[in-house]
């Protein structure tokens, strides 16, 4: 327990370390940080915390965003959400939400027997006096934090961490055979989404060929047989659940197990044997497909697939224990306060990475500080080695996300191993300088990032379907 704690420490201050300030055109209202945004069952929530918790999420997305989309020309929360807000006010509405979570996690930590001792405090506090060394009075200003609220921030992810495995420790793990049971197929898929009469035509015809080619070779590489008719062509692995299961309802929607492709594809590899090809090419409205079952029980699969159940049930169990704690909990929001707390593109927070170029001073001494930093990583890797992965922050199934996390991802989401480097500290970047920095994969994904795994697969899948061929 005592060695998760040192983890969850250094593993938040880097999350935390990992929001560098990049100041864009224009100013934002500075802060108060010691006001008080909003009161969770008597205890008060400072603005400090909200506030840097918000930059660190805000310093994820952005790096996340600028490592796709390039630049910094992009805008994020300046764009209308729903309700008439923008996802600017909106991801600091869902982070305070998640904070308050944190505060009720903490006070019923005792029911679950879940403790921070003194050496985790130690630890807590030297995290939280390098966050504050590190850093510039400018920049502690912008964050509007105090030593004392970072310690409080990261005790606060520490209790959630050690929570989540405790409230779910009672789920059922009991997972059929029948129910799980998966079978494996290859398959090509042509899309004809957007295409001439022609262009379909011929995407028919191409369909076809692949599948008289496997037919002289059923065992055959199907890869490189979808190849041989055209290089944009790939062919993509594949399961589905063995036996039809009952429906069930997601997010209003009717769905089976097997929704990931289309009823046409699953209808015709529900037929076949293992090694069989289906005896046609399949037709939908969006796509052409040559399949052939590899195997109608796999058996590695199918383990997969329980994993994945007892997953989805620990998520559903974690969920509906803390919101039924959300809504129990006397929670009041001091809105005046929450809304001087912009996020907005105008002002920006991203990854920054400082290495100081030593001095020939410094340099004479190289050595004996490589030493040092050497054996102060080798205890801090003796103290961290058997800590879990932040499953807790990826399966609380709130959002994941102004990581959007990102990420998050199951998202799911895990906490970073790394530790934080001396030479790992905010500072301020130029306006012209693109943010596009290293960014450090944390254990503060919070809550409200994450997807559900369940629902995640299930897109990925999806999306896989459409993605037969490329340089469509």
């Amino acid at each position: 327990m005592r060695k998760i704690v040192k983890k969850t420490a250094l593993a938040a201050l880097a999350g935390v370390m990992a929001a560098g300030m990049l100041t864009g055109c224009g100013e934002e209202e500075k802060v108060d940080g010691t006001q008080t945004v909003a009161t969770v069952n008597g205890e008060d929530i400072p603005m400090g915390i909200l506030s840097l918790m918000v930059r660190q999420s805000q310093a994820q997305a952005e790096a996340m965003y600028a490592s796709f989309m390039g630049g910094t020309s992009y805008e994020i929360w300046d764009a209308e959400a729903e309700e008439g807000k923008t996802y600017g006010e909106q991801a600091v509405e869902e982070t305070l939400e998640q904070i308050e979570l944190m505060y009720i996690l903490r006070e019923k930590a005792p029911d679950y027997k879940v403790t921070v001792t003194e050496e985790d405090e130690t630890a807590i506090a030297d995290a939280a006096a390098a966050f504050i060394k590190a850093n510039s009075e400018e920049t502690l200003e912008d964050l509007a934090v105090t030593e004392d609220q970072v310690k409080t921030y990261l005790e606060l992810q520490t209790y959630q961490e050690r929570m989540h495995d405790p409230i779910v420790a009672d789920v059922d793990t009991n997972v059929s055979d029948e129910e799980a049971q998966q079978s494996s197929f290859t398959y090509v898929s042509l899309s004809t989404a957007d295409l001439s009469d022609d262009e379909i035509k011929q995407k028919k015809e191409d369909a076809q060929k692949i599948l008289d080619a496997m037919k002289e070779d059923p065992d055959g590489d199907f890869n490189e047989t979808a190849k041989s008719v055209s290089e944009d062509y790939t062919a993509l692995e594949g399961t589905f659940d063995t036996n039809e299961s009952e429906e069930t309802e997601t997010d209003g929607e009717e769905m089976t197990s097997s929704s990931a492709y289309p009823d046409e594809v699953i209808d015709v590899l529900r037929t076949l044997d293992d090694g069989e090809l289906g005896p046609d090419v399949i037709e939908t409205d969006t796509a052409y497909y040559v399949v052939r079952l590899n195997k109608k029980v796999d058996e590695e699969a199918t383990e997969d697939k329980k994993e994945s159940i007892i997953t989805d049930r620990e998520n559903e169990l974690y969920t509906d224990t803390t919101q039924q704690w959300m809504d129990e909990a006397d929670i009041t929001v001091d809105e005046d306060v929450l809304k001087t707390l912009k996020l907005t593109d105008s002002h920006k927070f991203s990854i920054a990475t400082a290495t100081p170029t030593p001095s020939p001073e410094e340099s004479s001494d190289g050595d004996a500080a490589a030493e040092d930093t050497e054996a102060a990583d080798n205890t801090a890797t003796d103290t961290t080695e058997a800590a879990d992965d932040a499953a807790a922050e990826e399966n609380t199934a709130d959002t994941d996300n102004a990581s959007a996390d990102s990420t998050a991802s199951e998202e799911t989401d895990a906490a970073s191993e790394d530790t934080l480097d001396e030479d790992e500290v905010l500072v301020p970047v130029e306006d012209d300088v693109p943010a596009t920095e290293e960014a450090e994969d944390t254990g503060a994904d919070d809550a409200g990032a994450s997807t559900d795994d369940a629902g995640a697969s299930t897109d990925d899948a999806a999306d896989t379907e459409e993605s037969g061929e490329t340089a469509e």
